[in-house]
Protein backbone atom coordinates (compact mmCIF):
# COMPACT_ATOMS: atom_id res chain seq x y z
CA UNK A 1 0.00 0.00 0.00
CA UNK A 2 1.11 3.56 -0.66
CA UNK A 3 1.10 6.13 2.14
CA UNK A 4 -2.08 7.66 0.73
CA UNK A 5 -3.79 4.27 0.59
CA UNK A 6 -2.75 3.46 4.16
CA UNK A 7 -4.24 6.77 5.32
CA UNK A 8 -7.42 6.35 3.28
CA UNK A 9 -8.07 2.87 4.69
CA UNK A 10 -7.63 4.13 8.23
CA UNK A 11 -9.87 7.16 7.69
CA UNK A 12 -12.54 4.90 6.22
CA UNK A 13 -12.71 2.98 9.49
CA UNK A 14 -12.06 5.89 11.87
CA UNK A 15 -15.78 6.39 12.79
CA UNK A 16 -16.07 2.74 13.87
CA UNK A 17 -12.81 2.91 15.82
CA UNK A 18 -13.94 6.09 17.55
CA UNK A 19 -17.28 4.47 18.31
CA UNK A 20 -15.59 1.48 19.95
CA UNK A 21 -13.10 3.59 21.91
CA UNK A 22 -15.67 6.10 23.17
CA UNK A 23 -18.08 3.38 24.33
CA UNK A 24 -15.20 1.72 26.14
CA UNK A 25 -13.92 4.88 27.83
CA UNK A 26 -16.73 7.45 28.03
CA UNK A 27 -14.33 10.31 27.32
CA UNK A 28 -13.74 11.87 23.91
CA UNK A 29 -10.12 12.84 24.62
CA UNK A 30 -9.21 9.33 25.82
CA UNK A 31 -10.96 7.79 22.81
CA UNK A 32 -9.11 10.10 20.42
CA UNK A 33 -5.80 9.19 22.07
CA UNK A 34 -6.56 5.49 21.63
CA UNK A 35 -7.53 5.96 17.98
CA UNK A 36 -4.33 7.95 17.36
CA UNK A 37 -2.29 5.14 18.90
CA UNK A 38 -4.17 2.68 16.67
CA UNK A 39 -3.13 4.79 13.67
CA UNK A 40 0.52 4.57 14.72
CA UNK A 41 0.21 0.79 15.01
CA UNK A 42 -1.53 0.62 11.62
CA UNK A 43 0.99 2.86 9.84
CA UNK A 44 3.86 0.67 11.06
CA UNK A 45 2.17 -2.70 10.53
CA UNK A 46 3.36 -5.35 8.10
CA UNK A 47 0.63 -5.03 5.49
CA UNK A 48 1.31 -8.57 4.19
CA UNK A 49 0.03 -9.95 7.49
CA UNK A 50 -3.16 -7.83 7.54
CA UNK A 51 -5.83 -9.69 5.58
CA UNK A 52 -8.84 -7.68 6.79
CA UNK A 53 -7.93 -4.08 7.74
CA UNK A 54 -11.19 -3.39 9.64
CA UNK A 55 -10.78 -6.47 11.83
CA UNK A 56 -7.14 -5.61 12.51
CA UNK A 57 -7.95 -2.00 13.41
CA UNK A 58 -10.88 -2.88 15.67
CA UNK A 59 -8.76 -5.49 17.45
CA UNK A 60 -5.92 -3.02 18.04
CA UNK A 61 -8.31 -0.27 19.17
CA UNK A 62 -10.16 -2.58 21.54
CA UNK A 63 -6.98 -3.80 23.20
CA UNK A 64 -5.64 -0.27 23.56
CA UNK A 65 -8.97 0.83 25.04
CA UNK A 66 -8.88 -2.02 27.56
CA UNK A 67 -5.42 -0.92 28.69
CA UNK A 68 -6.52 2.72 28.93
CA UNK A 69 -9.69 1.77 30.82
CA UNK A 70 -7.68 -0.08 33.43
CA UNK A 71 -5.63 3.07 33.94
CA UNK A 72 -8.56 5.49 34.27
CA UNK A 73 -11.00 3.44 36.34
CA UNK A 74 -9.34 4.52 39.59
CA UNK A 75 -9.66 8.13 38.41
CA UNK A 76 -13.43 7.76 38.03
CA UNK A 77 -13.74 6.05 41.43
CA UNK A 78 -12.25 9.18 43.07
CA UNK A 79 -14.45 11.53 41.04
CA UNK A 80 -16.13 14.32 43.07
CA UNK A 81 -19.90 13.84 42.89
CA UNK A 82 -21.87 11.92 40.25
CA UNK A 83 -19.95 10.88 37.15
CA UNK A 84 -21.37 11.17 33.64
CA UNK A 85 -19.69 10.37 30.32
CA UNK A 86 -18.31 13.23 28.30
CA UNK A 87 -20.98 14.43 25.83
CA UNK A 88 -20.38 12.91 22.41
CA UNK A 89 -21.96 14.50 19.36
CA UNK A 90 -23.71 11.94 17.15
CA UNK A 91 -25.81 12.26 14.03
CA UNK A 92 -27.32 8.82 13.63
CA UNK A 93 -30.65 10.21 12.44
CA UNK A 94 -28.91 11.64 9.37
CA UNK A 95 -26.11 9.14 8.79
CA UNK A 96 -27.59 5.72 9.65
CA UNK A 97 -30.59 4.96 7.40
CA UNK A 98 -31.49 1.64 8.96
CA UNK A 99 -33.84 2.25 11.90
CA UNK A 100 -32.88 -0.91 13.81
CA UNK A 101 -29.16 -0.26 13.47
CA UNK A 102 -29.66 3.37 14.45
CA UNK A 103 -31.57 2.35 17.58
CA UNK A 104 -28.79 -0.04 18.66
CA UNK A 105 -26.05 2.54 18.10
CA UNK A 106 -28.00 5.20 19.99
CA UNK A 107 -28.82 2.87 22.88
CA UNK A 108 -25.28 1.64 23.41
CA UNK A 109 -23.90 5.20 23.45
CA UNK A 110 -26.67 6.63 25.67
CA UNK A 111 -25.73 8.32 28.92
CA UNK A 112 -27.82 5.86 30.94
CA UNK A 113 -26.16 2.77 29.46
CA UNK A 114 -22.65 4.23 29.61
CA UNK A 115 -23.12 4.99 33.31
CA UNK A 116 -24.15 1.37 33.92
CA UNK A 117 -21.21 0.13 31.85
CA UNK A 118 -18.82 1.88 34.24
CA UNK A 119 -19.33 -0.98 36.69
CA UNK A 120 -18.34 -3.66 34.16
CA UNK A 121 -14.82 -5.05 34.08
CA UNK A 122 -12.71 -3.91 31.10
CA UNK A 123 -13.11 -7.29 29.39
CA UNK A 124 -16.86 -7.38 30.01
CA UNK A 125 -17.18 -3.89 28.62
CA UNK A 126 -15.16 -4.76 25.52
CA UNK A 127 -17.26 -7.84 24.81
CA UNK A 128 -20.50 -5.92 25.43
CA UNK A 129 -19.49 -3.10 23.07
CA UNK A 130 -18.28 -5.38 20.28
CA UNK A 131 -21.29 -7.68 20.52
CA UNK A 132 -24.16 -5.31 21.33
CA UNK A 133 -23.13 -2.16 19.46
CA UNK A 134 -21.33 -3.61 16.45
CA UNK A 135 -22.72 -7.13 16.17
CA UNK A 136 -19.44 -9.03 16.01
CA UNK A 137 -19.74 -12.84 16.21
CA UNK A 138 -18.48 -14.44 19.40
CA UNK A 139 -15.74 -16.28 17.52
CA UNK A 140 -14.36 -13.04 16.10
CA UNK A 141 -14.50 -11.31 19.49
CA UNK A 142 -12.65 -14.26 21.01
CA UNK A 143 -9.93 -13.87 18.39
CA UNK A 144 -9.64 -10.14 19.03
CA UNK A 145 -9.26 -10.64 22.78
CA UNK A 146 -7.20 -13.87 22.70
CA UNK A 147 -9.88 -15.65 24.70
CA UNK A 148 -11.72 -18.93 24.18
CA UNK A 149 -15.14 -18.53 22.62
CA UNK A 150 -17.01 -20.13 25.60
CA UNK A 151 -15.31 -17.63 27.93
CA UNK A 152 -16.37 -14.75 25.68
CA UNK A 153 -19.95 -16.01 25.68
CA UNK A 154 -19.89 -16.07 29.48
CA UNK A 155 -18.53 -12.52 29.60
CA UNK A 156 -21.21 -11.37 27.18
CA UNK A 157 -24.01 -13.00 29.16
CA UNK A 158 -22.77 -11.56 32.44
CA UNK A 159 -22.41 -8.07 30.96
CA UNK A 160 -25.82 -8.22 29.28
CA UNK A 161 -27.55 -9.28 32.53
CA UNK A 162 -25.76 -6.55 34.48
CA UNK A 163 -26.78 -3.83 32.03
CA UNK A 164 -30.37 -5.09 31.75
CA UNK A 165 -30.77 -5.16 35.53
CA UNK A 166 -29.58 -1.59 36.02
CA UNK A 167 -30.61 0.29 32.91
CA UNK A 168 -33.88 2.28 32.76
CA UNK A 169 -36.89 0.05 32.08
CA UNK A 170 -38.79 2.48 29.90
CA UNK A 171 -38.59 2.88 26.15
CA UNK A 172 -37.89 6.35 24.81
CA UNK A 173 -39.80 7.82 21.87
CA UNK A 174 -37.41 10.28 20.11
CA UNK A 175 -40.26 12.53 18.95
CA UNK A 176 -41.79 12.72 22.43
CA UNK A 177 -38.35 13.24 23.91
CA UNK A 178 -37.69 16.25 21.67
CA UNK A 179 -41.15 17.73 22.33
CA UNK A 180 -40.82 17.38 26.10
CA UNK A 181 -37.28 18.74 25.96
CA UNK A 182 -38.59 21.90 24.26
CA UNK A 183 -41.38 22.28 26.83
CA UNK A 184 -38.92 21.71 29.66
CA UNK A 185 -36.57 24.35 28.29
CA UNK A 186 -39.39 26.87 27.99
CA UNK A 187 -40.61 26.28 31.55
CA UNK A 188 -37.15 26.18 33.13
CA UNK A 189 -35.77 29.25 31.36
CA UNK A 190 -38.98 31.18 32.04
CA UNK A 191 -38.99 30.42 35.77
CA UNK A 192 -42.33 28.61 35.43
CA UNK A 193 -42.18 26.28 38.42
CA UNK A 194 -45.79 25.12 38.05
CA UNK A 195 -45.28 24.31 34.37
CA UNK A 196 -42.01 22.58 35.18
CA UNK A 197 -43.60 20.39 37.83
CA UNK A 198 -46.22 19.11 35.38
CA UNK A 199 -43.42 17.69 33.23
CA UNK A 200 -41.65 15.77 36.00
CA UNK A 201 -42.46 12.21 37.01
CA UNK A 202 -43.06 11.90 40.78
CA UNK A 203 -39.85 9.84 41.19
CA UNK A 204 -37.76 11.83 38.72
CA UNK A 205 -33.99 11.85 39.22
CA UNK A 206 -31.44 14.56 38.40
CA UNK A 207 -27.83 13.51 37.84
CA UNK A 208 -25.46 16.47 37.65
CA UNK A 209 -21.77 16.24 36.79
CA UNK A 210 -19.76 19.31 37.72
CA UNK A 211 -16.51 17.45 38.37
CA UNK A 212 -15.88 19.63 41.41
CA UNK A 213 -15.49 22.61 39.05
CA UNK A 214 -18.86 23.50 37.53
CA UNK A 215 -21.83 24.11 39.81
CA UNK A 216 -23.97 20.97 40.05
CA UNK A 217 -25.59 18.90 42.82
CA UNK A 218 -22.99 16.87 44.69
CA UNK A 219 -25.38 13.92 44.85
CA UNK A 220 -28.25 12.58 42.76
CA UNK A 221 -31.49 14.47 43.45
CA UNK A 222 -34.72 12.46 43.63
CA UNK A 223 -38.44 13.35 43.60
CA UNK A 224 -40.21 16.01 41.57
CA UNK A 225 -40.25 18.49 44.44
CA UNK A 226 -36.47 18.48 44.97
CA UNK A 227 -35.64 18.42 41.27
CA UNK A 228 -38.16 21.11 40.37
CA UNK A 229 -37.03 23.48 43.08
CA UNK A 230 -33.38 22.98 42.19
CA UNK A 231 -34.04 23.76 38.53
CA UNK A 232 -36.20 26.75 39.40
CA UNK A 233 -33.48 28.16 41.64
CA UNK A 234 -30.74 27.51 39.10
CA UNK A 235 -32.72 29.21 36.34
CA UNK A 236 -33.28 32.24 38.56
CA UNK A 237 -29.55 32.91 38.75
CA UNK A 238 -29.32 33.18 34.98
CA UNK A 239 -26.38 33.40 32.62
CA UNK A 240 -25.00 36.33 30.63
CA UNK A 241 -26.00 36.28 26.95
CA UNK A 242 -27.67 32.91 27.32
CA UNK A 243 -28.63 30.93 24.23
CA UNK A 244 -29.62 27.33 23.47
CA UNK A 245 -28.91 24.82 20.76
CA UNK A 246 -30.60 21.51 20.12
CA UNK A 247 -28.19 18.77 19.09
CA UNK A 248 -28.11 15.00 18.92
CA UNK A 249 -25.71 14.02 21.68
CA UNK A 250 -25.11 10.43 22.74
CA UNK A 251 -27.83 9.35 20.34
CA UNK A 252 -30.59 11.54 21.77
CA UNK A 253 -31.98 15.10 21.50
CA UNK A 254 -30.09 17.34 23.90
CA UNK A 255 -29.83 21.00 24.80
CA UNK A 256 -26.48 22.78 24.73
CA UNK A 257 -26.61 25.93 26.87
CA UNK A 258 -24.20 28.72 25.99
CA UNK A 259 -23.19 31.88 27.80
CA UNK A 260 -22.05 34.12 25.01
CA UNK A 261 -19.91 31.84 22.88
CA UNK A 262 -18.88 29.58 25.76
CA UNK A 263 -20.61 26.24 26.35
CA UNK A 264 -21.94 26.26 29.91
CA UNK A 265 -23.71 22.92 30.13
CA UNK A 266 -25.47 20.08 28.34
CA UNK A 267 -28.94 18.87 29.32
CA UNK A 268 -30.46 15.56 28.28
CA UNK A 269 -33.75 14.02 29.39
CA UNK A 270 -34.99 10.45 29.67
CA UNK A 271 -38.72 10.41 28.99
CA UNK A 272 -41.55 7.89 29.33
CA UNK A 273 -45.33 8.07 29.64
CA UNK A 274 -45.30 11.78 28.84
CA UNK A 275 -43.11 12.68 31.83
CA UNK A 276 -39.44 13.32 32.46
CA UNK A 277 -37.95 10.34 34.30
CA UNK A 278 -34.34 11.48 34.58
CA UNK A 279 -32.34 14.62 33.80
CA UNK A 280 -28.64 14.51 33.04
CA UNK A 281 -26.67 17.73 33.36
CA UNK A 282 -22.98 17.97 32.41
CA UNK A 283 -21.32 21.15 33.71
CA UNK A 284 -17.76 19.98 34.16
CA UNK A 285 -15.93 22.40 31.81
CA UNK A 286 -13.27 19.80 31.06
CA UNK A 287 -15.97 17.56 29.57
CA UNK A 288 -17.35 20.35 27.39
CA UNK A 289 -14.16 21.20 25.54
CA UNK A 290 -15.08 19.04 22.54
CA UNK A 291 -18.19 21.21 22.05
CA UNK A 292 -16.27 24.48 22.06
CA UNK A 293 -16.39 24.87 18.26
CA UNK A 294 -20.12 24.28 17.73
Amino acid sequence: MTIDTVTDVFEEHRPVLMGVAYRMLGRVADAEDVVQEAWLRWSGADRAEVRVPRAYLVRVTTRLAIDRLRQVQSRNEAYPGPWLPEPYVTDYAATVPDTAERAVLADTVSLAVLVVMESLSPLERAVFVLREAFGYPFAEIASMLDRAEPAVRQLAGRARRHVDERRPRYQVDPVQRRELTERFLTAASGGDLEGLMTLLAPDVRLVGDGGGIGKAPVRVLETADKVGRFLHGAAGKGLAEVSFRFMEINGAPSVVILSGTKVDSVFQLDVADGRIQCLYIVRNPEKLLALSDI
